[in-house]
């Protein structure tokens, strides 16, 4: 088996399509084998899958993701644990002795034109923004415009 965790100075870094680097695990008999840190040569969201599936990668580790990453991850048969934070190492360890802590609800839905990443504290928001903006942005139909005041 394969993972991968979105990577950041030792951390889950919190937002996949905007991740510079992958921590990727061989894990063998339950044990993790080896480990490197791979850049991700400035892939966006829709070239991460593909990366990812390149890669021969069978579980992802992340923080946010958006549900287009989602989908095109699905179709490599990645399976995904979102919403993780904190140290990249422990958390496989945890995921291999069934106590990983994750969201599978955790979605990225917003854009970060301020320069943001999702689970990042910026006024106040842990990345989520406010309730107001979750609500307007859960409640637009799809193919709409999302314009920034």
């Amino acid at each position: 088996m394969k993972i991968a965790v979105t990577y950041e100075n030792g951390e889950v870094f919190q937002h996949f399509g905007h991740t510079a680097a992958f921590k990727f695990y061989e894990v063998k008999d339950n044990k993790v084998v080896s480990s490197e840190v791979v850049n991700t040569n400035g892939s966006g969201h829709g070239a991460l899958s593909a990366f990812l599936g390149d890669h021969k990668i069978n579980k992802l580790i992340c923080g946010g993701i958006g549900s287009g990453a989602k989908a095109a991850l699905a179709e490599k048969n990645i399976e995904i644990f979102g919403g993780v934070t904190g140290d990249a190492d422990k958390n496989v360890e945890d995921y291999l002795a069934g106590k990983l802590k994750y969201d599978p609800d955790k979605v990225c839905s917003h854009h970060h034109e301020d320069g943001h990443d999702c689970g990042e504290d910026h006024h106040g928001c842990s990345g989520n923004c406010s309730s107001q903006n979750k609500t307007v942005i859960s409640s637009l139909k799809p193919g709409s415009l999302l314009l920034k005041r």
